[in-house]
């Protein structure tokens, strides 16, 4: 996007992205955990996919959630994992002007997508152990697709307004990000112009779809546990539960680090930089490289698809 205004001539340069701050003599074997974890995340998430589209018994709403989580993990990592081991290996900081506002953008649709698709697991599970009898009528395979859909028109009518914003701001001269990804907050830092209504609608779109996820999440949880403490035995309260508990695992691995990284980013001036920066990295990698790890161990049908398959079994 080319300016009218001053200091369009650094508008397109390319942003240095420096890594990991503090680190820098320690790159080269920091890259090694990051691709490790970067490589379990693409494997178990493509393991999840085949297993779900392979097998014509797990096409029922809880696995095509996973499905989508799947998927959106694949993106959320792999928009990021890749740049940053050629920071950490090769020492390629720059990245060109318009690729890091493409990154930009497929982090922030990308982490709204996975925040609806944890909401719409929640209501997944609300129906499955409060109406039983009405699940499969209730969330029919249209529903479950309007319900993707949704989630991910959701992540870019939030996010394309903020993303376009920044796109046509003056940057200044010096296009330095302390840290291994574009990230929103970190690029706004670098506008030569008055950022105030970007940084509120950032906050905006952030609370807004986090805030409602988590509300849905909570609401549904409530209801899950007033309906499970009902149960006659101790056995049925036990399996209800043991269904939610991958689930509320995945939560807490994407919304503990997902917060914690966007308050530091804006309030926690005095943490330090080393640690918001590995924090905001484990968050896109750790949810992605768990992900499949929890619902292949606790997921009784995924699990013995794979096992199937690893024993050159037939499923």
């Amino acid at each position: 996007v080319m300016l009218t205004s001053g200091n369009s001539s650094s508008h397109l340069l390319p942003f240095i992205l420096l890594g990991i701050p503090g680190l820098e003599n320690s790159h080269f074997w920091v890259g090694f955990p990051f691709c490790a974890m970067y490589v379990v995340a693409i494997v178990g998430n493509i393991t999840v996919l085949y297993v779900i589209q392979t097998d014509a018994t797990l096409h029922e709403p809880m696995y095509l959630f996973l499905a989508m989580l799947a998927l959106t993990d694949l993106v959320l990592s792999t928009s990021t994992q890749p740049k940053m081991l050629a920071i950490l290996w090769f020492h390629a900081h720059e990245i060109e002007h318009h690729a890091c506002l493409i990154q930009m953008f497929f982090i922030h649709v990308f982490s709204s997508v996975e925040s609806g698709v944890l909401m719409s697991m929640a209501l997944d599970r609300y129906v499955a152990i409060c109406s039983p009898l009405r699940y499969s009528s209730i969330l029919t395979p249209s529903v479950v697709g309007k319900l993707g859909a949704a989630v991910m028109i959701r992540g870019l009518l939030w996010v394309c307004p903020f993303c376009f914003l920044v796109a046509g701001m003056p940057f200044c001269s010096k296009k330095v990000i302390p840290q291994s990804y574009c990230e929103h907050m970190a690029v706004l830092k670098l506008v030569c112009a008055e950022t105030r209504g970007n940084r509120v609608y950032g906050l905006f779109a952030a609370f807004s779809v986090v805030g409602f996820d988590i509300t849905v999440i909570n609401v549904s949880y409530v209801m899950i546990m007033r309906t499970v403490l009902g149960l006659p035995s101790s056995e049925a309260r036990l399996k209800a539960l043991g269904t939610c508990a991958s689930h509320i695992c995945v939560i807490l691995a994407f919304y503990i680090p997902a917060l914690f990284t966007f308050l530091t980013h804006r309030f926690g001036h005095h943490v330090p930089r080393v640690l918001q920066v590995m924090l905001a990295n484990l968050y896109l990698l750790v949810p992605p490289m768990l992900n499949p790890v929890i619902y292949s161990v606790r997921t009784k049908q995924i699990r013995d698809r794979i096992i199937h398959g690893c024993c050159g079994k037939d499923s």
